[in-house]
């Protein structure tokens, strides 16, 4: 399976985002990728698409996998900015027959960039999109379980094998198939060069992320969204679920919904065959 390296652009802001196109020379596809994740966990989408005559594009969001870390923090608008500036550098931003898919952070970010600069994009597949409704945050300051769970996140590892197994055999990620898992590890650590691996999303930047989500302020402007938004959701999630996601819909002009039986919120990782297959079918 080809997995492209990295090709490093610039944002109008000056950060240093890490792209990868993934081959194929048919309508483009743009994968964006959840918190904590980075654009090669795509791999088994990305390799399905091409196949299938897709033209495929993936990046690592800023603080992710090989781009920069944000130098001004992890609101979520700057992760619009960073999906915007990857189709543009691409030249597939407006193009009509462009599907933008993305999963958790990665959907919404599409979402939030196509709010920002509307007509960016105007086919949009998301999997559990992350987004709440305004109002006074369940928790209390420095108390959001995402964030604390990730600052506690284990960071020392003797191999990427070490960490394989230990994410193998336990949840959340033991429901990914080996392929993701491996894209997971493999791309998403490196050596901080005394032989101990170390996750490249760094769990503080991690934390701010999911800390930045619940004001990202998707769910109150869902209505302005002129895009067609394909909805998908996991039968057993725990993030976005099918009954909040049918509130999404009925805020949405043009949309429709697909809850995947039996899966959770790593769907695109746990059956990498139906995600391609999804977003193929696409109009």
């Amino acid at each position: 399976m080809f997995v492209p390296s990295p090709k490093v652009i610039n944002t109008p802001a000056g950060v240093r985002i890490a792209t990868y196109a993934w081959g194929g020379s048919g309508a483009p596809v743009l994968l964006s990728h959840p918190t904590g994740f980075h654009g090669r966990i795509w791999a088994p989408v990305a390799s399905l698409l091409v196949d299938a005559g897709r033209c495929v594009y993936s990046f690592d969001f800023r603080g992710h996998g090989d781009s920069d870390p944000s130098p001004d923090g992890y609101a979520w608008r700057n992760f619009a900015a960073d999906v915007a500036a990857v189709a543009d550098h691409f030249e597939i931003a407006a193009r009509d027959d462009l599907i933008a898919a993305g999963h958790s952070k990665g959907a919404a970010s599409i979402l939030l960039a196509e709010l920002n600069l509307p007509g960016t994009f105007r086919n949009i597949w998301a999997y559990e999109p992350i987004m709440f409704p305004l109002g006074p945050s369940p928790f209390p300051p420095g108390s959001d379980p995402l964030a604390s769970g990730a600052r506690r996140r284990r960071n020392e590892w003797a191999s990427t094998e070490e960490a394989f197994a230990a994410y193998r055999s336990k949840p959340p990620l033991k429901v990914m198939t080996d392929e993701s898992l491996r894209a997971y590890v493999e791309y998403g650590m490196r050596d901080r060069g005394d032989g101990v691996w170390v996750l490249k999303c760094d769990p503080a930047n991690e934390a701010a992320t999911y800390e930045g989500g619940a004001a990202n302020g998707i769910f109150e402007r869902l209505g302005e969204i002129n895009a067609t938004v394909h909805l998908a959701v996991g039968e057993t999630t725990d993030a976005i679920t099918p009954k909040f996601a049918a509130l999404i819909e009925s805020k949405l002009s043009n949309t429709s919904l697909g809850v995947w039986e039996g899966r959770g919120h790593f769907g695109p990782q746990e059956d990498p065959r139906r995600c391609a297959d999804v977003i193929l079918k696409l109009p």
